[in-house]
């Protein structure tokens, strides 16, 4: 159903597209800025009541954007999914990797996160294909209704799932840092590992957009275009879930070759399409390698954070890569 929104709102409920656009974008901006501040309540109050409760806030956004007749409904919705959305960010890594130390398995946490994110791209694409058929064929209640289903069906995995018991990473045991220094130290650490995967994800959207946007295809292309785009990036989630002993070097040889791709589409306007795939790869290979990355940096009271702060700037670097494409569009159109 997420590509049938607007056509629901627009054309269902007579909202014009500009509100429409506002609106979400308010969502987004919503999110954003939860991300750390629900991490930090998931890393205190249990990264599974953390995942409870944005399920819970999910499953009642579909109700809201089923429901809502106007405006106020729409802003309503928007919030509920945000809200949702930030409450499960991180607190889903976070939970994993602290149960695969407590069953003494934290080698399984980069392949598992891996195949779960790879498999959740496979799902969206055959979701966003499977919507259209059933609105199509049964109307827009029928994939409202589908969409509240599989919210509730991920809470009630949510609630299905074990509090794992605290315990510091092998990384926290060992390090012989002096106290006054280790918290710096590792906060600059994060930081340095957080930028490599989200100046890959700016570059990917923003080659995505640029790719959609540049007439370079047809209504049927973009269609097609978005959907290998998301089948690269979980193929490169697939990748990366038989990679191991990659570090901080991996990440930056990942953002080299982005660059690369950016550069090479810059420089032969013909290759966009290819390096927006390639780039969509590159991210699904550098994300689950940085997100066990970041698990064995954190301390165990923080793990929901740091995924969170992650995901957060990735969201900037996204927002900002897209404003500068929308900018280069505009200006090479009036050359």
């Amino acid at each position: 159903m997420h590509g049938l929104y607007l056509l629901w709102w627009v054309e269902e409920r007579g909202i014009s597209p500009a509100t429409v656009a506002a609106l979400l974008a308010v969502g987004d901006l919503a999110a954003f800025l939860l991300e750390v501040p629900t991490g930090w309540v998931a890393d205190r109050l249990g990264h599974r009541a953390s995942l409870i409760a944005g399920s819970s806030l999910q499953a009642l956004g579909m109700l809201a954007c089923w429901l809502g007749r106007g405006v106020p409904d729409l802003v309503i919705a928007s919030l509920l999914v945000a809200c949702g959305d930030a409450f499960r960010s991180g607190a889903d890594q976070a939970l994993l990797y602290r149960t695969c130390v407590a069953l003494g398995r934290e080698d399984r946490f980069q392949p598992t996160e891996a195949r779960t994110r790879a498999a959740g791209l496979v799902a969206l694409v055959v979701l966003l294909l499977g919507g259209g058929v059933m609105v199509t064929r049964w109307g827009f209640a029928a994939g409202w209704a589908a969409e509240v289903g599989l919210s509730l069906v991920g809470l009630a995995i949510a609630c299905a799932m074990i509090e794992p018991p605290s315990g510091g990473s092998r990384n926290d045991k060992r390090e012989s840092t002096p106290v006054s220094t280790r918290p710096l130290r590792r906060a600059h650490a994060i930081a340095i590992l957080v930028i490599p995967a989200a100046l890959l994800g700016g570059a990917a959207s923003a080659s995505s957009f640029l790719a959609q946007t540049g007439g370079l295809a047809g209504l049927l292309g973009v269609t097609v275009l978005v959907a290998a785009i998301t089948l690269a990036e979980s193929a490169g989630a697939a990748t990366a879930s038989l990679v191991t002993g990659a570090g901080l070097r991996g990440q930056w040889m990942l953002a080299a070759f982005g660059t690369a791709a950016g550069m090479l589409a810059v420089a032969i306007p013909s290759t966009l399409l290819m390096a927006a795939v390639a780039l969509s790869f590159l991210v699904g290979v550098a994300q689950p390698i940085r997100a066990v990355l970041l698990q064995r940096l954190a301390h165990d009271d923080a793990r929901a954070r740091v995924a969170s702060a992650a995901s957060a700037c990735d969201m900037v670097c996204s927002a900002v890569a897209l404003l500068l494409a929308g900018g280069w569009s505009r200006a090479a159109r009036r050359h």
